[in-house]
């Protein structure tokens, strides 16, 4: 029986945003504009951060990797997406829905891990100055990186793998991409001990990360109130704004859109929340980077300095 299943589905058809049917050309052109800045501010700062050695240090290195995944990230969800909102969306085969859903799932796991990174960044360098630079070596950076990437690699395979095993009798995903929840509810079978292990993966893999970022920020807190002068104060705080208004957006749209019940949104519901982690995230990471980092903002200007000389 299961093999008839498989065989009988070959692919899957997008359903989108039918729902929005009048207004999905303003939807591609919305989507487009923040798809086309996200990639120019992502290359953007990988490329300012390469070339200003001002910038050669462990907490840009992350960001550089951070902005590498988050444009691939994009890469794997968006261009599909785009297409099916004037009409050009064809129909995804299994390999390619399982293709998709691996590299999306690697490379957002791996983002909420690189955002630990840089958390525990943030702490060596305000609680302990002094060995910052022997803490955070170049290889204890790379192994760092290794270290999230593996893990998105391993959880990627595992939630794959138990997906594309459960027989399919539907075809219409009701959504714009290969989502794990969306893509299960075209089973023929229940699906509850793979909806077990999806919320099991979704408590490991974001509050476990968001957890030591919380830990992180109470110790540089409890350390910056000790900072004698107020002036002090505001630099510390100043050199980690960034980095937790990202992980605010971020690991707050995870948790809405995979520690929820599963019945609690509409499907509407779910692809406003679905656009928020796949569209509007990705750009936060270089609009929070650019506008209220002064170190990268000093990096441009120099690099527009060179230029115009």
């Amino acid at each position: 029986m299961k093999t008839a299943n498989h065989t009988e589905v070959r692919g899957f058809v997008f359903q989108g945003f039918s729902n929005f049917r009048e207004h999905q050309l303003i939807l591609f052109a919305v989507f487009l504009t923040l798809y086309l800045l996200t990639l120019a501010g992502n290359v953007i700062i990988v490329t300012i951060i390469r070339v200003d050695h001002h910038l050669h240090t462990p907490m840009y290195f992350f960001l550089s990797v951070l902005s590498t995944s988050e444009t691939c990230y994009s890469l794997v969800i968006i261009p599909r997406m785009l297409s099916g909102l004037v009409g050009l969306s064809q129909p995804i085969s299994l390999a390619g829905c399982a293709t998709q859903m691996f590299f999306f799932i690697t490379l957002a796991i791996n983002n909420c891990f690189l955002l630990t990174a840089m958390g525990y960044d943030r702490y060596v360098a305000i609680c302990n100055p002094l060995r910052y630079t022997v803490i955070m070596n170049k290889r204890v950076c790379v192994q760092l990186v290794g270290g999230a990437c593996g893990i998105g690699l391993i959880v990627a395979t595992t939630q794959v793998t138990s997906v594309f095993r459960l027989p399919f009798c539907a075809t219409k995903v009701a959504h714009f991409f290969c989502d794990i929840r969306p893509v299960m509810k075209l089973s023929c079978v229940d699906t509850s001990v793979n909806e077990t292990l999806t919320v099991i993966i979704s408590v490991l893999v974001i509050l476990v990360p968001m957890g030591l970022v919380f830990i992180s920020y109470v110790l540089i807190v409890s350390t910056v109130l000790k900072i004698p002068s107020a002036r002090g104060r505001k630099k510390a705080f100043a050199t980690c704004a960034s980095h937790l208004t990202v992980v605010v957006v971020h690991y707050g749209c995870a948790s809405v859109a995979y520690l929820k019940p599963k019945s609690e949104n509409t499907r509407d519901q779910d692809q406003l929340i679905s656009v928020t982690y796949t569209v509007i995230t990705p750009l936060l990471n270089p609009v929070v980077y650019t506008l209220r980092n002064k170190e990268v903002k000093d990096a441009l200007l120099r690099a527009a300095g060179r230029k115009l000389s």
